[in-house]
This record gives structure tokens, C-alpha cells and sequence, in this order.
């Protein structure tokens, strides 16, 4: 669901049950917007994940990458950064790492599976 803001445009990155699984950065334009629901869609098939709450470090991935990463409060988190390094989605705050990657797989999905499902207009 696209959403206008004072300042601009965000978009939210919905699983087939409703929840918001993620949210765009901020966009001055709704044709921006749409720009930003293609490269989430063209990026997170392709992407790495890259676990930084791995026990005994982690290895680097290039981008197009997902990182999982834990927040000041503690919860679990990921992003979508394109390939030039910047962040298109951020994902909700989880409890768990395990409910973290299955937020992420489902973008994943509904990326690859049902781009459309992606794209409402503002008024939905």
C-alpha cells in the first residue's frame, strides 16, 4: 500500500495475510514510489542474506543483500539494500530470528510469486 505523508511517499510491503512485513525509505514522488516497488521486486529474489547476529561473526555479502540485524531494543530486523547500497525496505521488529527470516522469505515470495500483490493503489 502506497502511503502520502507530509513529506512525501512510503510504501508498505504487505503478506498475503495482511501484515506489513516491511516499509520503504521516504520518496518526494509517487512516480518515485512505484521506482521503489520495482527494485524492491528486481532485488530481493537475487539477494543474499547476510546474518549479522551469526555467533562467531559473519561474512560479508555483496549487494543486492538482505541484512538481519538486531535493533537498539533488541528485536530482530532486516533490510533490503539494492545493489548500489541503499536501503529499499526495512523490515518489522521480531522477537525471534527465526520470525525475522520468515518475514523475509515472505517478501521473498510475494516478490517473485505475486508482484502485483505489491502494488495498491493509495486509496486501498
Amino acid at each position: 500500500m502506497i502511503q502520502k505523508t507530509e513529506a512525501g511517499f512510503v510504501f508498505h510491503l504487505k503478506a498475503r495475510n495482511g501484515e506489513t512485513v516491511a516499509v520503504s525509505q521516504l520518496y518526494a514522488s509517487m512516480d518515485g514510489c512505484y521506482k521503489g516497488i520495482e527494485s524492491v521486486i528486481r532485488h530481493a529474489a537475487q539477494a543474499a542474506v547476510e546474518d549479522q547476529t551469526a555467533r562467531g561473526g559473519y561474512t560479508p555479502e555483496k549487494h543486492p543483500k538482505f541484512e538481519i540485524y538486531r535493533d537498539k531494543a533488541g528485536r530482530y530486523r532486516f533490510r533490503l539494500l539494492a545493489r548500489n547500497g541503499q536501503n529499499i525496505a526495512a523490515g518489522a521488529g521480531y522477537t525471534t530470528k527465526e520470525n525475522c527470516r520468515k518475514g523475509l522469505e515472505s517478501l521473498r515470495r510475494q516478490c517473485a510469486g505475486a508482484p502485483e500483490i505489491l502494488v495498491q493503489s493509495a486509496e486501498e
